[in-house]
């Protein structure tokens, strides 16, 4: 096991503002314009556009939470809100009566056609326009790892729930 050090060393404190700077001053521009194109919440943007990448459409609401990073109430808050606009429908599921499935729309994916290229546009300019293709494969690499370590032990709205 590894032991904590008393401090960060200059290396590591740099890194953690960078990357704290990074997502402070990248978000509020991604928001902006999921707002402005879609009327979306960054929240309701992630909880579409996994909806939309997933082959079938829908997922249970248990692991939209889990995979967003959400808490499973705030997600059915913002489900409601997208479910109220026709982007959604919201069911339960039929082979867990308690669980609840969730499934786009064809609403819902007009909308995310209409956002994708702008987020695409926003993401590129602010993220990965200063960076080689390399640089980008190792923020991959790095944050890939630095997420697994994280959900080793997560908070409680990013714990995978387990299959039954």
């Amino acid at each position: 096991m590894t032991e904590t050090p008393a401090s960060l060393t200059p290396t590591q404190l740099s890194a953690y503002f960078a990357f704290t700077e990074v997502g402070s001053l990248l978000r509020p521009a991604v928001e902006k314009q999921l707002r402005e194109v879609g009327g979306l919440s960054y929240v309701q943007f992630q909880l579409l556009a996994r909806l939309g990448d997933s082959p079938t459409g829908h997922q249970r609401m248990t692991d939209l939470a889990d995979g967003v990073v959400y808490s499973r109430s705030g997600l059915t808050y913002q489900a409601q809100l997208l479910e109220q606009r026709g982007l959604i429908t919201r069911s339960p599921s039929p082979d867990d009566e308690r669980s609840t499935v969730v499934a786009i729309t064809a609403g819902g994916r007009e909308v995310l056609a209409a956002v994708f290229p702008g987020h695409i546009d926003t993401v590129y300019q602010l993220l990965f326009a200063p960076l080689t293709d390399a640089d980008a494969g190792d923020l991959a690499r790095i944050l890939g790892r630095v997420s697994e370590h994280l959900r080793a032990a997560p908070p409680r709205s990013a714990t995978r729930r387990r299959a039954k």
